[in-house]
């Protein structure tokens, strides 16, 4: 019997290497859990038209928004794990949400196979220029002088812009008071206006406005400074152990045969290696970042740990 199990084992993993080796024969879905424009969705598009060259085989981009991206990430999760459907997933629906939601229809560990991280881009930190702040250590000591004082919007209740600021609450002790809106644009529009004092705004979004002296760039929120502003400090330099990067990276359902993963890993890896793909995301704000499935999959974890703490501490639920 045990012999017969070992030949059984055998005979799987050989129609799983020989799928891989012929793979893809047939369009592959895409899933990004958000409408059309945003960051996911370009990033998304720019794999996805690179994969469909590579692969002989068209890359369908399915935009299924809704939920804070908990919608599409529920339809991928729940697909057949046979490589032909994947998700562009990114930190709020993989690793914020979980947080958030009392309810979710997936698990962000269990129910998907981590490919690659394909990129990251930081928030920027900008301050109206009326507001006397021209560093973090400024923020942070007005913040402290006059605390419930200094306000701030975002995209929405526990956005990347939300959660950024929160996040610097804990770290430095402070308390600024969280403004949410129903999207970056008009946030930023009452930023531009005066009636908020700073925000932890997209790049692509605040840059036109920071060059043009309307908007007072301080810092990013990323782990490094970024390429496309490297002479801004990122927060970190001043708060030790601040990161707040966006990041997006491509997940299978779970139970995708190892080879299929493997496949997928290889050609992201390949995509992220051509000059011209990366020069197009750092153009727009994002930094080509790569990595390998078990890497990414440490990631998420070590992503889903470190905002659960920043939900609990700040009291954040979504209905």
């Amino acid at each position: 019997m045990k012999v017969k199990s070992v030949f059984a084992v055998l005979a799987l993993c050989g129609c799983s290497s020989a799928f891989a080796q012929s793979y893809p024969t047939k369009p592959i879905r895409m899933i990004v859990a958000y409408p059309p424009g945003g960051g996911t969705d370009i990033v998304g598009r720019m794999m996805a038209q690179k994969m469909s060259e590579d692969f002989g085989q068209t890359v369908v981009i399915d935009n299924r928004g809704g939920a804070a991206g908990g919608i599409g990430s529920e339809i991928a999760a729940k697909s057949v794990p046979d490589g032909y459907t994947i998700l562009m997933g990114n930190v709020a629906p993989n690793a914020i949400n979980v947080s958030l939601y009392a309810k979710l229809g997936y698990d962000p560990v269990k129910d998907f196979e981590p490919v690659s991280l394909v990129a990251s881009t930081p928030n920027i930190l900008v301050v109206h220029p009326t507001l006397a702040v021209k560093t973090v250590g400024d923020l942070v000591a007005l913040a402290k002088a006059k605390p419930g004082t200094l306000n701030y919007p975002s995209a929405g209740l526990g956005s990347s812009s939300h959660l950024a600021g929160e996040l610097l609450d804990s770290i430095a002790g402070v308390k600024m008071v969280h403004i949410p809106y129903k999207g970056g644009g008009p946030a930023l529009t009452d930023l531009l206006g005066g009636q908020m004092q700073l925000m932890f705004a997209t790049m692509p979004a605040a840059m036109p406005h920071v060059r043009s002296g309307k908007l007072r760039a301080v810092a990013v929120t990323s782990a490094k400074r970024s390429q496309a502003m490297p002479e801004l400090p990122t927060i970190g330099e001043t708060l030790k152990g601040y990161e707040a990067s966006t990041w997006y990276g491509v997940l299978a359902p779970a139970r995708t045969p190892r080879p299929i993963v493997a496949k997928l890993h290889g050609e992201i890896v390949k995509i992220l290696g051509v000059a011209e793909t990366r020069d197009k995301l750092l153009l727009q704000g994002f930094e080509p970042v790569g990595g390998t499935p078990a890497e990414f999959g440490a990631y998420i974890k070590s992503e889903i740990e470190k905002w659960g703490k920043v939900v609990k501490a700040a009291g954040i639920r979504a209905e």
